[in-house]
């Protein structure tokens, strides 16, 4: 079963910059109780786009330099990356989870 990839400031452009697929980002913290409320979803979409997307989750608190460099000012923020850059973004945990994917499978 596929888990969402743990993003850190250190595999950061390995994992997400030199990716041949979209990488969805889940930018959260263990306090943020909205981010709570997404996880279930973000693992889900781990499962359901395995092969043919990253779906990752970075933890602010322990990553701030990635945080600070995307201008991550709340959490949950939710980054949609290919090729390198960031091409679609949620704030919030006010998504249905058909919507996530949508941003997600437009760029696969």
């Amino acid at each position: 079963m596929a888990k969402p990839v743990e993003i850190t400031d250190s595999n950061f452009e390995e994992v997400v910059l030199n990716s041949d697929k979209p990488v969805l980002i889940d930018f959260w913290a263990a306090w943020c109780g909205p981010c709570r409320m997404i996880a279930p979803m973000v693992e889900d979409l781990a499962k359901e786009l395995e092969g043919q997307a990253v779906i990752g989750k970075l933890d602010v608190d322990k990553n701030p330099d990635t945080s600070v460099k995307y201008g991550v000012m709340s959490i949950p923020t939710l980054l949609v990356f290919k090729d390198g850059k960031v091409v679609d973004k949620h704030v919030g945990a006010g998504i249905p989870k058909s919507a996530l994917a949508n941003k997600v499978t437009a760029h696969i």
